[in-house]
């Protein structure tokens, strides 16, 4: 690994908010984040939970790698990738790979999903993927892999371990 995640945790107890890196960060576990994608799934057509969902993970994680990047000199394309997956694993959202980084295109898997496994859990198998979180969380990743602004991208699960795939698969298209 050509660079390593630096972490540190803080609570604080007066406003009752956990950090990471001085990032305001909510912990959480698998079920309550099936739940509320759940919530976003049931929107239905009174509005775009998924978009939503997407959206928020989005603009919060972009700054999130900016900061990092900046503050710890990380100019390398192969080094952002490392810890772009590094911060998914830490944060307890699932395992990725990102492949073919480009700065136009690029694909990512998940052998483990946070989310997937406690829709599983919770619920079994569907037809549909329901990572909207993830795909908020990569398409923030490659805006500040190549140092474009937000939005830069659109991701699309194309494959689902909700759906009973061994794997999600993600393709990151540049709008």
């Amino acid at each position: 690994m050509a660079v390593e995640l630096k972490t540190e945790r803080k609570f604080d107890t007066s406003q009752f908010r956990h950090y990471i890196n001085d990032w305001n960060s909510v912990m959480h576990c698998h079920h309550y984040a099936a739940l509320y994608t759940q919530l976003a799934d049931d929107a239905g057509d009174l509005f775009d939970g998924h978009g939503l969902l997407y959206a928020a993970a989005e603009g919060s994680i972009y700054p999130v790698f900016n900061n990092y990047f900046s503050e710890n000199n990380i100019t390398e394309v192969d080094d952002r990738v490392a810890i772009i997956e590094q911060l998914m694993s830490f944060t307890g959202m699932g395992q990725l790979k990102i492949t073919n980084p480009s700065s136009t295109a690029g694909t990512a898997e998940m052998p483990q999903s946070h989310v997937d496994s406690g829709w599983i859990k919770k619920w079994g198998n569907r037809e549909k993927p329901i990572n909207s979180i993830c795909c908020g969380y990569l398409a923030a990743a490659f805006s500040a892999l190549h140092n474009l602004p937000e939005g830069s991208f659109t991701v699309t699960e194309t494959q689902a371990i909700v759906t009973g795939a061994d794997k999600s698969i993600f393709t990151i298209t540049k709008k």
